[in-house]
């Protein structure tokens, strides 16, 4: 990728261009939290025995923990999306690309047929299970002689994306109506009926896999500019591909198992980071982290007021986003691979 405009990057440069992501995604938690179908007064909530009142209930119950996972889960989504797109060297990598949201949409689908409730852990369980049995089917396909070239795996995971996405139809084929319209729900993406715990055990985890992922930034930038130099200069390519791979993977399938399939979010906020701030990821991947938990924040605001009371699925307003972007993009790569 090429080296873009900021790509000289000072502790000063980092910390500043991270607090104001980090005050974006603070404001917009809070905005979010107060903009909704039903109206609700954050001075009666937060006031003398506000905490039995309908405001408190709409505010804090239902509203601000709906709005908290979507910061994680955009954020999960977003920096494993810089982190594949460094480690394949493809522009258009997109975590959903990799078939593993398609393996969690099929598992989570299969329960929800067998009549598992929709808001029961069962089904993110399940989806989970399922996103890591397609991360480790991709990557043991991939492999040949040890290796797993980024190109193999990029296309083993569109085959298996492919195969994800014919099985979920076979699902819903065979499933009732009432069903079926259950498992499009679910896959077209949702952030309903969240709790803390919840919401706390995902950010944990996408923490984690965001720290994971950081302490590999740098050996991603050497390899960026060559494999041959980046193990000349003592970095592990093997390893690092392995470790990021299953990093990266980890969190799309955290984000997948409690929101269903959100895409493009992986695909629009790297770019758009990456246009502002240069390609250096040691600042791109926490930048993406912040900038993917304002995105998806605001996709959730407007898929639950646009209508009303009648709620839209959050994927429908990134798809409407991103397929745009992702064709402008497509456009752009071959402009220049004709030039």
């Amino acid at each position: 990728m090429r080296r873009g405009r900021g790509a000289h990057l000072t502790p000063r440069r980092l910390l500043g261009v991270l607090a104001v992501l980090a005050l974006l995604v603070v404001a917009s938690i809070v905005a979010a939290t107060l903009i909704g179908p039903t109206s609700a007064s954050l001075a009666r909530a937060l006031g003398p025995d506000g905490a039995g009142t309908p405001d408190h209930l709409i505010l804090f119950r239902t509203r601000l923990p709906r709005v908290l996972l979507g910061a994680v889960v955009g954020g999960a989504l977003a920096c494993a999306g810089a982190a594949l797109q460094g480690l394949l060297g493809n522009p258009l990598a997109d975590p959903h690309l990799l078939g593993i949201s398609a393996g969690a949409a099929v598992a989570g689908a299969l329960v929800l047929v067998t009549g598992a409730d929709p808001v029961s852990p069962v089904v993110p369980l399940a989806a989970f299970a399922g996103a890591l049995g397609t991360m480790a089917l991709v990557f043991v396909l991939a492999r040949r002689d040890g290796r797993a070239a980024p190109t193999t795996l990029l296309l083993v995971g569109v085959v298996c994306n492919a195969l994800g996405a014919a099985a979920i139809m076979l699902v819903n084929a065979l499933a009732s109506y009432t069903q079926a319209q259950g498992v499009l729900f679910w896959i077209m993406g949702s952030l309903s009926a969240q709790s803390y715990v919840l919401v706390g055990l995902v950010a944990a985890y996408a923490l984690a896999g965001v720290v994971a992922l950081g302490r590999h930034a740098q050996h991603l930038n050497l390899m960026a500019a060559g494999e041959e130099g980046a193990h000349a200069l003592g970095v592990d390519v093997e390893r690092v591909r392995r470790t990021v791979f299953v990093a990266a993977s980890l969190l799309v399938a955290a984000a997948v198992s409690v929101s269903g399939m959100i895409n493009f979010v992986g695909l629009i906020v790297p770019h758009l980071l990456r246009l502002l701030f240069g390609p250096d990821l040691r600042l791109l991947l926490p930048a993406s982290f912040l900038g993917g938990a304002v995105l998806l924040v605001w996709a959730d605001t407007a898929a639950r007021t646009a209508l009303g009371a009648n709620e839209l699925p959050v994927g429908v307003v990134t798809a409407f986003l991103g397929g745009p972007f992702f064709l402008y993009l497509l456009r752009r790569t071959l402009r220049r691979g004709s030039a």
